[in-house]
Formats: structure tokens, C-alpha cells, sequence
């Protein structure tokens, strides 16, 4: 064997460790999320009730169970027979262990008690954000008039508004509890603070005067609504695990920015690939041409001009989709996505502590991120370029 070729089996076999422990990472979260599901629905279990402990079941501890046991999360890891988690259901990796691995260590890197003290940290924050987002979900399908999620009803098409609210309420409450140090409590609470904002300013697209402003700001005014919108909601959504495991480990202000930045950054990426596939079939499935309600898609605040006041709903839909500028439109945010994430991995890159954590990081990204890729280069197909 070559030189060359010992390196590239040296690299293969270093990707295939580095698989192993995100896989036996996310198995542990898995697990932890089972417990911390079974201590909030454990008086469901008990043979014996009164009828204020079925009450109790019935309108609260039933839609936890569904609440945390929805599928809601990026794509998962697919059961691997022989590796960490066998042959159990998906595995969702999670950037709050990427942070432990980083900052600490991969498993032969272990050699003191007080990496034990932060592991033990960082599996409560883990669930605590893995919980969060399901609570988010919940709230925000009600807000958004969403009645599936990831292919099943969502808890309010189940349980009805009033309980599905109360149910992400409640959740958002038991997870500040379980997360316990202080620091990562403060972060999930900006993150809460941030998301509802997010949605607030989300909601404000759907009246009157906010669709006129928009309608009549200049482009670059609608863009920067845009990226206000989608960092305070997506972005969230990737800032919250790694902020509240930097919060917990105690991680330099300095590199806390520059991930704060990369997560921003990926945020905005995902929005993009989310108000791309509303226009192409290939990846949008049953949600083509669903996301009309609001201006907050950016391919519709890009097309906007002066005819568009006179128009909603069909008439709107029609207007966007037979608009001449929506091709290149699509491929120019594709590309703009697909930029976005890689000048994201560039800065995570910065605060790698080994290629090991290099490797890690694109195992747990690029489960979307590729999804970025593929839509760029389907359009760019399409469009013939």
C-alpha cells in the first residue's frame, strides 16, 4: 500500500471512530429522553386512579407522550446493526455533544472525574433542548395553522388547541427544571425569549399593515425583515443546543461569538432550503405551494413589486409562480444557501479542537446540510446551468 493510500485509510478509519461515538452519543440521548419522558408520564401508568388522576391523564400526561415522542428533529441517523444503538429506532445526533466532544473530549481523551461532573451536564441540557424544540412545535403548529408534522397530525389535530397549548406550556417549564446549572437555564430562557419573538414578528406577516409595509419597502429593507425573522426562529433552532452546552462547559466568550455567528449562519440556510421548497416538487413533497399564508418566504419578498398589493391568496400564488425573474430567483437563493453553509463550517472549523471534532461536527450538520447541496444542484439542472 501506497503512502497515499495509507492516508486515505488512515482518514476512513478515523471518520468510521469518530461515527461510532456520535452514534453512541445520540444512543445515550435517546435514552436519557426515554427516562425524562417516563418521570413526566409516570402517574399515567398507575392502575389505580381517582377521577382527578384520569382527568390528569388524559389532559396532560397523553399529549407529553406525544409531544416528546413525535419524530420532530432533523433527519436521523438510520439503525445500524453491530454499530452503537444496534438495531433501535433512528438516532438524532445533537450539537450540544458535539460542544462535550470538542471541548473535552472524545472517550480515550477521558482522564479526570471533572469531564465526568460535565458529561453528566451536558446529557440534562441535551434533553432539556431535545424537549424544547418539541414544545416549540407544538405551540408553533397551532400559531401556524400547521395540521401534520413530519408526516403525522400535530398534537393539536389530536388533543385539540386548548391541551396542546397547555402541553408545550407545561414542557417548556419541565425542561428549565431538568436542565438544573444555572448558565444553561439562562440560555434556554433567550432561546424561549427569541423564539417567541420570532414568531411574533412571523405572525405580523399575515395582517394588513405589515403585508402593505413590506410591500412597499425596498428589497433591501424586505431581505433584512427576512433575516431578521428567520435568525430569531431558525436560528434559534441551531443556536439553542450549542449555546446552552458553551453556557454549561463554560466555554471562552471569544469562541462562544464565532459558533454564535456559524449557528446564525446555518440558520439562514435552512430558512432558505424551508422557502425554496415550497416552488420545487423534488424535495418539497405534500408542502408545494403550502406556505401562502405570510410574507415571510423569502422568494416572495425577492418578487414583490408594485402590481403585487392588489393581489392575494390564488391570486398572489399565481402571480409569484408565473413571475418571469422565478427561476433565476430560486437558483441565486440556492446558491446564497449553499454559500451560507459553507462559510458556517469554515468558522466552526476555527474552534475545532482535532479532526476528529472537525469530523463530528459534519456527521451532525450534514444530515440537512446535504439536502442544501442537492437543491442547489437540482436547480441548477433544471435551469440548464
Amino acid at each position: 500500500m501506497g503512502a497515499t493510500e495509507k492516508v486515505a485509510d488512515a482518514a476512513a478509519q478515523a471518520r468510521e471512530v469518530v461515527a461510532d461515538v456520535v452514534r453512541s452519543d445520540a444512543a445515550l440521548l435517546e435514552d436519557d429522553l426515554a427516562e425524562f419522558l417516563g418521570s413526566l408520564t409516570a402517574p399515567a401508568a398507575v392502575a389505580s386512579q381517582s377521577v382527578y388522576e384520569a382527568a390528569l391523564r388524559r389532559s396532560l400526561y397523553e399529549p407529553v407522550a406525544d409531544a416528546v415522542g413525535s419524530k420532530v428533529g432533523q433527519e436521523a441517523l438510520p439503525p445500524t446493526a453491530g454499530a452503537p444503538g444496534g438495531n433501535r429506532a433512528p438516532l438524532r445526533p445533537s450539537m450540544v455533544y458535539w460542544a462535550y466532544r470538542n471541548y473535552r473530549g472524545f472517550p480515550d481523551e477521558l482522564g479526570d472525574g471533572g469531564a465526568e461532573a460535565d458529561l453528566a451536564l451536558v446529557r440534562r441540557a441535551a434533553v432539556s433542548v431535545r424537549v424544547m424544540l418539541k414544545a416549540f412545535v407544538a405551540i408553533d403548529d397551532i400559531q401556524d395553522g400547521s395540521d401534520v408534522r413530519y408526516g403525522e397530525p400535530a398534537l393539536h389535530v389530536t388533543h385539540g388547541v386548548p391541551l396542546a397549548l397547555n402541553t408545550g406550556s407545561w414542557l417548556i417549564a419541565a425542561v428549565l427544571r431538568h436542565a438544573d446549572d444555572p448558565a444553561v437555564v439562562d440560555s434556554l430562557v433567550r432561546a424561549v425569549e427569541s423564539g417567541f419573538t420570532g414568531q411574533a414578528v412571523d405572525l405580523s406577516t399575515r395582517t394588513a399593515e405589515t403585508r402593505a409595509e413590506l410591500i412597499a419597502a425596498p428589497l433591501e429593507e424586505r431581505v433584512a425583515y427576512w433575516e431578521s425573522l428567520a435568525a430569531l426562529k431558525t436560528g434559534t433552532l441551531f443556536r439553542m443546543p450549542l449555546d446552552s452546552a458553551l453556557a454549561g462547559l463554560r466555554v471562552v466568550e471569544d469562541e462562544q461569538d464565532i459558533l454564535d455567528v456559524a449557528m446564525r449562519q446555518l440558520g439562514l440556510a435552512s430558512q432558505l432550503f424551508n422557502d425554496l421548497t415550497d416552488f420545487v416538487p423534488e424535495f418539497g413533497g405534500g408542502r408545494i405551494h403550502e406556505d401562502y399564508d405570510g410574507l415571510s418566504n423569502r422568494v416572495f419578498l425577492e418578487l414583490l413589486d408594485s402590481e403585487a398589493p392588489v393581489l392575494a391568496g390564488e391570486q398572489l400564488k399565481a402571480y409569484v409562480l408565473g413571475h418571469p425573474k422565478l427561476e433565476p430567483t430560486l437558483l441565486e437563493l440556492a446558491a446564497e444557501a449553499v454559500q451560507l453553509k459553507r462559510d458556517a463550517k469554515e468558522s466552526v472549523y476555527r474552534v475545532c479542537r482535532s479532526d476528529r471534532s472537525a469530523a463530528y461536527f459534519d456527521l451532525t450538520i450534514e444530515r440537512k446540510g446535504h439536502l442544501i447541496d442537492r437543491l442547489h444542484e437540482t436547480l441548477q439542472q433544471r435551469s440548464g446551468t
